[in-house]
């Protein structure tokens, strides 16, 4: 450091420590009057060269002052790394400076500078490296030019802090948690994985720097990079494309066959697909349909549909698969092994898709978002493939419509045919039409404000499809308004199918929010879901259901909408419910030990899962057969109170009256 920057960091240093003090010295009351003082000159110290380190060396001081006050920061046990990639790249320069504030000061827990009270220095050091590895973009790219614009001089302040952070903790350990988290990810089988592909690469770019030691993770590294850039023999060294398509023309039928399996393996393995996948399938399109089955690893009922259906086929993979769109391989190849085709509507309307003639509104719509390569018909294509093979792999983004998402994942999960339907109807003629109680309802009459506010992190069918679902879905609340109760009990049946169930339970007061008829809630889905009191009926049909969604902390964050896909005793005996979450991410921390698994408990790729009572205890409405009933009275008196516990002390806290509690347990 030369000897002006540091008698800039020192004259920046007496500042803040100066309102360190005031805010130390004042009421609970009064700190947020002297708070903007601390955080101007926290900004400032960051801003100069050895900022990081200083800052560091106060963090306790920082916060004894009450920095966290108020804020999730004071509870560093609960904080969630993905969080923050949001925060460091906040066009709030407070939020960066209090995000950095407190990674450092988990840097010196970590360490031992610091004891802390709430988080140990072993947990510390975890979710620091965490926060690196989903931060690793940040280590290695400058500023673009958005984050310039957004984020001025702080956007450097995030880098110079990751870099500080990464010296301290090693890539050994940042490396080891992202290619973890890669994984976790994977194996939800996501339909979006541009966010996965960029991680990977990030590592690539780390792993070809020869200053960066990756140690034992470099193992598990090398198997995600290969899966996109050097998956089989024929492009181990990533030659491009273009070589690698003049490599096909000179190769004999079992070195095809070699790369066609090699292919098939790392896709079903990772759920991801190289593009130079989908060149090998091009070019396997003037082979025979048995290397087409090897290079889509087809088991014998995907062969049979393959064989079946050989033209079409043929002509989704001359008219869908291409480099740009390689990773809606996977989801034909899942789609042949579903076995959809056979339902006489699906392959009849696969071929109008493949004709369709979109909207201009429609072109436009997947050009912003996709660019002009592929053309937009064949991007919408392949988007469709995608969401027929992995109905469960649909997320809403970050966008409020968890009802729509939902209602699309149910469709290509239990009535394909119908999604194809909508599909059209959104794509070629801007217009849905559905029905409510008998009267249609036109996505076209109801306003154009949803496509403004939707963000544009979904797959090509959901960016169509979903703005039209969800000026319907507002239309039906608006239809229900004045009416007893939640509206939900009308719509959901309405909107997602025929088979949603008519009979309706809600734990919920609409008016005043608080807990009501709670064991005889309980009793009733315990009746209507677990074999053990429903006469060992299996979940025939998805049901839509609605969650109170909490955090780690327990505390109630809001409402949600998921589908009930099935309810088995997972391998280690244990009661489960697998359920379908359109939230992006289903492996989160619910708290009070309430933790979704997503692999490990039985699940198929893109379930969640809950132990029974523990997801019963976040249910707050569901949809049930009338003329099944089950035996309510049969569930023990026990397990009802456990979930009510898990209840009390989350989301049901300040919603449930303490004599309910007493009239429940007696």
């Amino acid at each position: 450091m030369s000897p002006s920057d540091q008698a800039t960091l020192d004259k920046r240093l007496a500042t803040l420590d100066h309102a360190t003090g005031a805010l130390h010295d004042t009421g609970e009351f009064g700190k947020q009057v002297k708070l903007p003082r601390v955080l101007d000159a926290l900004r400032r110290v960051l801003l100069v060269p050895g900022g990081c380190a200083a800052v560091r060396e106060r963090a306790q001081r920082l916060e004894a002052a009450g920095l966290f006050l108020g804020t999730d920061w004071a509870q560093p046990q609960i904080l969630i790394p993905a969080l923050s990639t949001g925060s460091l790249r906040s066009a709030n320069a407070d939020t960066v400076v209090v995000e950095a504030v407190s990674d450092l000061r988990l840097l010196a827990v970590a360490k031992g500078d610091y004891e802390h009270p709430l988080i140990s220095a072993a947990a510390a050091g975890e979710h620091l490296s965490q926060v690196l590895a989903v931060n690793l973009s940040l280590l290695f790219s400058p500023p673009t030019e958005a984050e310039r614009e957004q984020q001025g001089r702080m956007a450097q302040v995030s880098r110079e802090l990751l870099h500080y952070l990464v010296a301290e903790v090693g890539y050994e350990k940042v490396l080891e948690n992202l290619v973890d988290e890669i994984w976790r990810i994977l194996r939800q089988r996501p339909i979006q994985v541009d966010a996965v592909k960029r991680m990977i690469t990030q590592i690539a770019v780390a792993r070809a720097n020869p200053d960066v030691d990756l140690g034992a993770s470099g193992l598990g590294a090398d198997r995600l990079i290969s899966s996109l850039y050097g998956t089989t023999e024929g492009c181990r060294e990533d030659p491009g494309v273009e070589i690698y398509r003049t490599r096909l023309e000179s190769m004999d039928d079992s070195a095809l066959q070699y790369e066609a399996t090699g292919f098939a393996r790392s896709m079903h393995d990772t759920g991801l697909v190289s593009p130079y996948h989908a060149v090998l399938l091009r070019f396997l399109l003037g082979k025979g349909e048995y290397l087409l089955g090897e290079a889509m690893g087809l088991s014998s009922t995907g062969r049979d549909s393959l064989l079946c259906y050989h033209e079409l086929v043929r002509t989704l993979i001359e008219q869908a698969v291409f480099v740009e769109t390689a990773q809606c391989v996977y989801g034909l190849a899942l789609l042949l092994e579903r076995g959809i085709l056979y339902q006489p509507p699906v392959a009849p309307a696969l071929w109008r898709q493949l004709s369709l003639r979109l909207s201009p509104h429609s072109q436009q719509r997947l050009t912003q978002v996709f660019g002009t390569v592929p053309d937009p018909r064949a991007r919408l294509l392949a988007g469709v493939l995608s969401v027929l093979g992995q109905p469960l792999g649909i997320g809403q983004g970050d966008n409020p419509t968890c009802q729509s998402a939902r209602a699309l994942s149910m469709w290509a999960y239990n009535d394909p045919d119908y999604l194809l339907q909508s599909v059209a109807w959104a794509a070629r003629d801007d217009e849905i039409v559905m029905h409510f109680e008998g009267q249609p309802l036109s996505s076209r009459e109801h306003g154009d404000q949803v496509n403004a506010l939707l963000h544009h992190d979904l797959d090509p069918v959901s960016l169509l499809v979903v703005p039209h679902l969800d000026r319907i879905y507002a239309e039906m609340g608006r239809r229900c308004a004045g009416r007893e109760g939640d509206p939900h009990r009308w719509i959901n049946p309405e909107f997602h199918g025929w088979w949603s169930g008519r009979g309706f339970r809600i734990n919920v007061d609409v008016a005043t929010g608080n807990l009501v008829d709670l064991d005889d809630f309980q009793r009733h889905f315990y009746a209507g879901y677990h074999p053990f009191y429903n006469g060992n009926q299996p979940v025939i049909h998805p049901q839509p259901a609605g969650i109170a969604v909490t955090d780690s902390a327990a505390r109630f964050v809001g409402w949600h909408a998921i589908t009930i896909l099935r309810v088995s005793l997972d391998p280690q005996g244990k009661m489960r419910v697998y359920f379908y979450n359109p939230n992006n991410d289903s492996g989160q921390d619910w708290g009070d030990g309430v933790v979704v698994g997503t692999a490990g408990h039985g699940e198929r790729f893109g379930e969640a899962s809950l132990p029974f009572e523990q997801f019963a205890s976040r249910l707050y409405i569901f949809h049930f057969d009338p003329l099944e009933p089950g035996e309510s009275a049969a569930v023990d008196r026990a397990e009802l109170d456990r979930v009510t516990g898990y209840i009390r002390r989350s989301w049901g806290a300040d919603r449930l009256p303490p004599e309910d509690g007493v009239a429940e347990r007696d």
